[in-house]
């Protein structure tokens, strides 16, 4: 993992599944599920990187070539 995300995946996991459930309810203004939105984004990066990174360790673990690194060259 190139950058450590700045919150621990299960953090920002439980905030994902609390954004995504607010925007199913509805309720909300534009504005405030536009905002819901973006930050859902962010955290579903946060969530990938850690996983990204997950993976990479099992792989060099195992010592497997780290399938991340073979796409980015391609």
């Amino acid at each position: 993992m190139a950058e450590t995300p700045e919150i621990p995946y299960e953090q920002a996991r439980d905030e994902l599944i609390s954004v995504v459930q607010k925007l199913e309810v509805g309720g909300t203004s534009l504005d405030e599920s536009l905002a819901l939105w973006e930050r859902g984004e962010v955290l579903a990066k946060i969530c990938q990187q850690w996983l990204d990174g997950a993976r990479s360790r099992l792989a060099a673990a195992a010592g497997l070539p780290d399938q991340d690194a073979e796409s980015e060259a391609t």
